[in-house]
């Protein structure tokens, strides 16, 4: 039985979140935004500088060439798992959903150093290849370490917005397919894939702004070459003590990634409508 809701009664219910978000978000962004126009003396002289400044050149083009390559690997190792969910009985789905959900219970601190572990020189990895003759492979502390780091993290966020796509299908098109003499490749390719883009681009977009602000995996498992914006952040407010550009550079990479979510909420309301 649905239960239906006046404007007023929505309004209450929306009280509390608000007020949360308002303290919660909104203040300090707005102090940030402040701090990075010069406080008393308001400019844009921070933006100015930040956009003639090389190093921010470089980790904002490192930052997009990691986050779309990350997002990539996790978009093809999340669609066969979304899609093998999809295929599996009630019974068995939410047992395997749980190892698709311990990335979450894990801290990505912890997890970080799980792969020092496990990616470095004399690391589980390297000595599986000696052990089969194989030379031992630099994974850590470079692009390959950050990667894989990012993309285990990334994994799950693909994972359940493509699964619901999937099991939203009408089986019965499929199945018509079937009848008619198609084969389980070009059913995929022909009617599973093209119905499943609107979850797999709106877990492709979470992932890649949870990408974008990521700070723990880069500083722990890359290298010097890795530095993306959330580490260009640190550096400017420990080390070089310029609030002015740390503040425009945050606010800068809020202001992508919200125009990345609200892309997201176009996509999920233009599938809902379809």
């Amino acid at each position: 039985m649905a239960i239906r809701m006046n404007r007023r009664e929505m309004m209450a219910y929306m009280a509390p979140v608000t007020v949360l978000l308002g303290f919660a978000l909104m203040i300090p962004l707005l102090f940030t935004l402040y701090r990075s126009l010069g406080e008393t003396q308001l400019s844009l002289d921070a933006y100015a500088d930040l956009f003639k400044s090389r190093l921010f050149q470089k980790s904002s083009l490192t930052t997009l060439e990691i986050s779309l390559t990350s997002t990539l690997l996790s978009i093809v190792l999340a669609y066969p798992i979304a899609l093998h969910l999809s295929r599996l009985s009630e019974k068995w789905r939410p047992i395997f959903l749980i190892f698709v959900l311990l990335p979450f219970w894990t801290s990505i601190l912890v997890k970080s150093y799980a792969y020092i572990v496990v990616l470095g020189d004399s690391g589980l990895v390297n000595q599986a290849f000696m052990a089969v003759g194989l030379p031992k492979m630099p994974m850590m502390f470079n692009r390959v370490g950050v990667l894989v780091g990012m993309s285990s993290f990334q994994i799950p966020f693909i994972v359940f917005p493509l699964l619901a796509n999937l099991l939203a299908q009408d089986a019965n098109l499929r199945r018509t397919a079937a009848v008619m003499g198609a084969s389980e490749l070009r059913i995929f390719w022909q009617i599973t894939f093209p119905l499943s883009l609107p979850g797999l681009l709106a877990g492709s977009i979470m992932a890649f702004v949870l990408a974008m602000g990521s700070f723990v995996t880069p500083a722990l498992l890359g290298g010097r070459q890795d530095m993306m914006v959330a580490n260009l952040i640190d550096f400017y407010t420990r080390e070089a003590l310029d609030w002015a550009s740390a503040s425009a550079i945050a606010v800068i990479l809020f202001a992508v990634s919200s125009l990345l979510l609200w892309v997201l909420g176009r996509v999920r309301r233009d599938s809902a409508l379809m």
